[in-house]
């Protein structure tokens, strides 16, 4: 120990609200990321821009929002009552201004602690708001938090309302791009809690009559449940609920107009007071995984002081439905217990399909129970002395750590022992693992769960993901493919994809599902080297050399060296995340790619093949997978 280090004032550094926000923006917005997953900052950082403009609405100004992105600027342009014109600077630079904190005026807003804009404000190369309230308008500009422009208060004939633009800083959220897919589901999930709002972007219009069955009638299709959905409406809270044709059950959840991705104490509440009511309803002690098995379900609650584990308030932790309301399990017990035992007393039909659909679930657990307790011993065993999981030491289902570190837990499944190998010398030990697949997955498409537990691999990787009982226990918050740009790593990862989709589809809505992207060539002289991901970069690379280019075309993952993954899959990592549209059939979309052969299946496979078909051998063997049955 330095006993000569000093230890006085000048050691204690107090930082103002903008350099405190960008010195640690994971406590405001949660993990950074580059826009491929949902949850990323970016996305966080318009919605805390939305957040505003849909209270506004909810207190009854203001029917419709604009958004729009270009060039990386974010537009938002609500109609409401706008800010007041002496605070418009206030309210998105000081900490500890804004009308949230007047519980009279938000009394059930999304937005409670006054820091959402100030974070946005902050983490922007450029912010720009501006207020309009009755004839006069104020605009003010910033540049990472710092004020460059302070505009007059003028003469106006817009509408009154708030318009916000900001430009995410670079600087922080590195190689950033907005997916238009992520942001319409965001807005959809606004249209669909807030029945009557307009929101406008790209040309498409958001907005739902129906709430909560709009989104479950999106989310699912309706070959593929067992009885139409159920919709239920008191005061303060709404729920839709259906069983599907599928083994995970799947819930969306919301208070106060904010998705909780990550659940909490009302969606405990929920799935604990369907059990409970079914059981009484039937009169009979059904097993609550039977109960939940299919369940597709939504919920959403509209309570006072909401308590959040975090500023992207993504988890509710609040036990009372407000300071003098009643907890939460007897506020939303006691409606699912009155209002869910009427509806099937009056719905016979729904009734009966629930009772079939719990016994089906009953069936086939009872079926695989002797066959899953001797896999879980074979993974076990298998896990400890055969290696083929490779484990991190942060996962994602820690409650405590670096919510940062614990996002970025990542697993990489891969084939063979040299993909396997570059990964894991190359990989961050500290949150990433590597799962070894040995030779090609069974196509798994049309079998039943009994195919988990009796192939050894499907078993073994199911066991590492820690999924068996679903989403709750996942070990990590990305899974990765990772498998070789040629034919037969194609056919891995369909393989892998038709797994997940068939047995766990909930890994996919729930966005943690991504490919790795690695390189196709190395293009590199004495001084310079780039990596092409593409044929358009790999001719870039060579124009920029200007001169006599090495050029490497890597067909393996094997064939990279450790060295070089380790760039490809830290900080700068490229997933492409796995999407399913709200109007997908998985069972159609399974059947397509893993069926029978048809002609269109085949023309399809053989066109869309990502990768370079530039000997006769490589398509020969692109031709020859298409007109194999997988």
């Amino acid at each position: 120990m330095d006993n000569n280090v000093q230890y006085n004032e000048d050691n204690i550094v107090s930082l103002d609200w903008k350099d405190h926000i960008r010195l640690r923006p994971g406590m405001y917005i949660g993990k950074l990321g580059d826009g491929s997953a949902p949850d990323d900052g970016i996305y966080i950082l318009i919605k805390e821009v939305l957040d505003n403009s849909i209270d506004e609405y909810v207190m009854g100004y203001g029917k419709k929002v604009e958004i729009s992105i270009k060039d990386d600027k974010v537009t938002v342009r609500d109609y409401g009552r706008g800010i007041p014109l002496g605070k418009v600077v206030d309210c998105v630079s000081k900490i500890n201004t804004g009308g949230k904190y007047d519980s009279k005026a938000f009394k059930k807003s999304v937005g409670l602690n006054g820091v959402g804009t100030k974070a946005v404000n902050a983490l922007s190369d450029y912010f720009m708001v501006k207020s309009v309230r009755d004839g006069k308008s104020k605009m003010a500009e910033f540049k990472k938090g710092e004020i460059t422009s302070n505009g007059k208060i003028i003469k106006s004939s817009e509408a009154n309302g708030t318009i916000i633009e900001f430009v995410p800083d670079s600087t922080i959220f590195k190689n950033f791009h907005f997916r238009a897919e992520f942001v319409a589901d965001m807005l959809w999930n606004y249209a669909f809690l807030n029945s009557g709002l307009r929101l406008k972007f790209n040309g498409e219009t958001m907005y739902s009559k129906n709430g909560l069955l709009d989104l479950l009638s999106k989310k699912v299709n309706e070959k593929n449940i067992k009885y139409p959905i159920i919709y239920l409406k008191g005061e303060d809270i709404e729920i839709a609920l259906t069983h599907a044709n599928s083994y995970g059950d799947d819930y969306y959840s919301f208070v106060n107009g904010q998705f909780t991705t990550q659940g909490g104490t009302h969606l405990n509440a929920f799935r604990e007071a369907i059990v409970k009511t079914i059981r009484e309803f039937y009169n009979k002690n059904f097993d609550s995984r039977d109960v939940h098995a299919g369940v597709i379900a939504a919920i959403s609650v509209r309570i006072e002081d909401p308590i959040f584990e975090s500023q992207t308030k993504t988890k509710l932790g609040s036990n009372n439905v407000g300071p003098d309301g009643p907890s939460m399990r007897a506020f939303i017990g006691n409606f699912i217990s009155t209002e869910l035992d009427n509806f099937l007393h009056r719905n016979d039909e729904i009734a009966k399909a629930i009772l079939a659909k719990i016994k089906q679930a009953e069936k086939e657990r009872n079926e695989i129970a002797g066959i899953k307790k001797i896999a879980r011993k074979k993974a076990k065993v298998a896990n400890l002395h055969n290696k083929k999981l490779r484990d991190c030491r942060v996962h994602y289902n820690m409650t405590k750590g670096d919510p940062e570190i614990k996002d970025k837990s990542t697993i990489f499944i891969t084939e063979g022992d040299s993909a396997s190998g570059s990964i894991t010398k190359a990989r961050n030990v500290q949150t990433e693992a590597v799962f070894s697949l040995r030779g090609k997955p069974l196509n798994c498409f049309g079998l039943t769960k009994k195919i988990v537990y009796q192939n050894e691999e499907f078993n073994l990787l199911q066991h590492a993901l820690n999924i068996e009982e679903g989403l709750e226990g996942l070990r990590y918050n990305r899974v990765v493919i990772a498998t070789d740009a040629d034919v037969d790593g194609m056919h891995i990862r369909l393989l892998l994809l038709t797994f997940f989709l068939q047995f766990f589809p909930e890994l996919v809505t729930h966005n943690h599902l991504f490919i790795l992207e690695t390189p196709l060539f190395r293009v590199r002289d004495k001084k310079q080297t780039f990596y092409c991901y593409s044929e358009e970069e790999k001719q870039n690379a060579i124009s920029s050399l200007r001169g006599k280019a090495e050029i490497t075309r890597f067909k393996g993952l094997g064939e990279i060296s450790p060295d070089e993954f380790g760039g490809f899959i830290g900080d700068d990592i490229r997933l492409s995340p796995v999407n399913l549209q709200s109007s997908t059939e998985v069972e159609d979309l399974l059947s397509y790619y893993m069926g029978k052969n048809t002609p269109d299946r085949q023309e399809f496979i053989i066109g869309n093949l990502k990768v370079e078909l530039n000997d006769f051998d490589i398509e020969k063997k692109a031709k020859e997978a298409a007109l194999v049955e997988v």
